[in-house]
Formats: structure tokens, sequence, C-alpha cells
């Protein structure tokens, strides 16, 4: 009955954390900041893998993921009982919140493939499409921009692209460090989501930095300025344009 009503309280708190109305949603988002929540990871590699780590230790439940879930359980067990592994599907199901880090070109597969588990749910998105890699459709997603892209690839979710232009090396290594810390660029056309990857990004020890709707991700794709570099919040508004 306690972790019946611990649940119950955590949905009460994150559906008045994503309410649809854009004028209510940080008021209800700040009832939702003590609330651990339900991440799950759909591609557990360098990224998701990094920031597993660092949401597990901020408190947070999750499900790592990927294509050989066995791989990932000395992860899990690294990390903790807060933390178990399932199938991209089982993942997928149990977050109310995802995180989508996997090779671009398998981006629309996954959306495809879990559409039924991720409707409605907000989603972190990571990939950038590489020609080399990804084949035909990574021009394409380049020439469109890829927060259209992605949004075509994942309809029916509250989609943020986040952590996609900041080394890896710098996710693993350099969270929570000392002085100012690395920014993170968000862009989302859904209010209520951008807030709650705002906290996300606090919690796994980086600064948000909210550039615009989905069209201004285009502004930190690969081949911008700010691509593949780790720089301070302060540094990213600067070179992002943006005067706040």
């Amino acid at each position: 009955m306690h972790h019946a009503a611990h649940d119950s309280r955590r949905r009460a708190l994150l559906a008045a954390a994503l309410g649809a109305a854009a004028w209510s949603a940080l008021p209800r988002l700040a009832c939702a900041q003590a609330a651990s929540l339900k991440i799950g990871i759909i591609g557990t590699g360098r990224i998701g893998g990094a920031l597993a780590e660092h949401w597990a230790k901020a408190g947070h439940q999750l499900m790592v993921s990927s294509r050989h879930p066995e791989q990932l359980q000395p992860l899990a067990d690294r990390l903790g009982p807060r933390v178990r592994v399932g199938t991209p599907a089982e993942a997928a199901a149990f977050g109310e919140v995802l995180l989508i880090s996997v090779p671009y070109g398998a981006l629309p597969q996954v959306g495809r493939d879990y559409a039924a588990q991720l409707r409605g749910k907000v989603v972190l998105e990571t990939g950038n499409p590489f020609p080399g890699r990804d084949g035909a459709m990574a021009d394409a997603a380049r020439a469109k921009g890829t927060g259209a892209a992605s949004a075509e690839s994942l309809p029916g979710v509250r989609l943020v692209r986040a952590f996609t232009c900041v080394p890896h090396t710098a996710v693993q290594g350099e969270a929570h460090r000392s002085g100012e810390r690395i920014g993170v660029p968000l862009a989302a056309d859904d209010a209520a989501a951008l807030a709650l990857a705002e906290r996300l990004v606090r919690d796994a020890g980086f600064d948000p930095v909210a550039v615009g709707g989905l069209a201004r991700a285009k502004d930190f794709d690969v081949g911008t300025a700010v691509f593949g570099r780790a720089m301070t919040a302060r540094e990213l508004r600067l070179a992002l344009g943006l005067t706040r």
C-alpha cells in the first residue's frame, strides 16, 4: 500500500507538472521538484549511460535499455536498486519521462515500434544525423533541421532536443563541476516539457539554456559554431545570440 500511495502521489505531481495550459505549467512544475521521476532510457550508450549515472545519483528511478539489455546489468548493479534493466519496449512503458539516445538512423523505427508507449510523454532526444552512418535520411534531416526531423520520427510525443551538441566526454566527466557549469542547449515547442527538461539538465549537473522552439534546434545542430564544444551557459547564450 505504501508503494502504491507513493506511485499515485508521484503520478499526480507529474500530471500537475505537465499540465497542458502553458500559463500554469511552471507553478505546477514547482510542486513536482521534490518528487523522483521514473525515467526510461532507450539507448544506453555513452550519453545515455552517463545520464543514467547522474540521474540515479539525483534520486530518480531508471530503466536502462538497449538492443542487448543483458550487457547493461553491470551498470544497473553499480548504480544501485533504483536502476533496473529492460528492453526498449519496457523502458518506453516504464518511463514517465523518456531519454532516447540512439543512432539517428534508428529514430524512425523507435518512433514506429513504441508509438503507443511514448504517446503524450516528454521525450528528451539526443541523436545527430551523420550521412556516413545513417544514410540519405541524414542529409534530409540536416537540411530540414533536427527539431523538425525528430518530431516527424516521434509523432505524438512532447519532444525536447537535449544533450545533442555537448561532447560525450564532458557529459561523462564534467557534471557538477566547480565554477561555471557546462551549458546544455534545449529546444522544445511545449513549455512544460521544456521546464521538465531544464530540471533534468540541472539534476545531471549542467546548466540548461533554453534556445526556443524545435525550429531553433537547427542553431545547435552539426556544423554550427557551438556543436561539439563544452561551453558554459554564458558562452552558449552569447554564441547563440540569446539575451537572457
